[in-house]
């Protein structure tokens, strides 16, 4: 898994516990609807770390909570 997987899985991950909806989640964080949605359809490969902040102000969580699961602990190195 590389890791705009695995922010997309993350984000998923977490409306879903919450009950989000997308629109939910770019009210809530102030982010565009049309960005949410360029990430979770993985059209943005890159999003920016202020965007995963905005998102995770919106979710209610801090961005060492966004990060601290088993899959970006074991991701693989991108660069090769």
């Amino acid at each position: 898994m590389n890791t705009a997987t695995a922010v997309v899985d993350r984000l998923v991950e977490l409306c879903r516990e919450r009950k989000f909806s997308l629109n939910h989640l770019s009210t809530w964080s102030a982010v565009s609807q049309s960005t949410v949605s360029d990430i979770v359809l993985g059209r943005s490969k890159n999003p920016g770390i202020v965007t995963i902040k905005k998102l995770c102000d919106g979710l209610g969580i801090t961005l060492a909570e966004f990060f601290d699961t088993d899959v970006f602990r074991t991701l693989e190195q991108e660069i090769r």
